[in-house]
């Protein structure tokens, strides 16, 4: 993740639930993907679990990618006015 998407996240964290339930699963599934690439072999069963939470990690940096967009969005409305 970026420094200014991570900075975003940091801002709007306490006040956005979904954020921070999204944030948080990501943080979640990153670890455990830490802990499957830190194992020097993976069985077939453990490739497969790494495998589906990579894509449920990319699957949540997408929600907030769209959460993030949506503030994006409200601050260059506000900076039009």
């Amino acid at each position: 993740m970026e420094r200014r998407e991570e900075e975003l996240i940091q801002q709007h964290l306490n006040h956005d639930d979904e954020l921070k339930a999204v944030y948080e699963e990501h943080l979640q599934l990153k670890n455990k993907l830490l802990e499957y690439r830190s194992k020097h072999y993976l069985t077939l069963e453990e490739e497969m679990e790494e495998k589906r939470i990579h894509k449920l990690k990319l699957a949540s940096k997408d929600r907030m990618m769209v959460i993030l967009g949506r503030y994006q969005g409200r601050s260059l409305a506000g900076a039009a006015k």
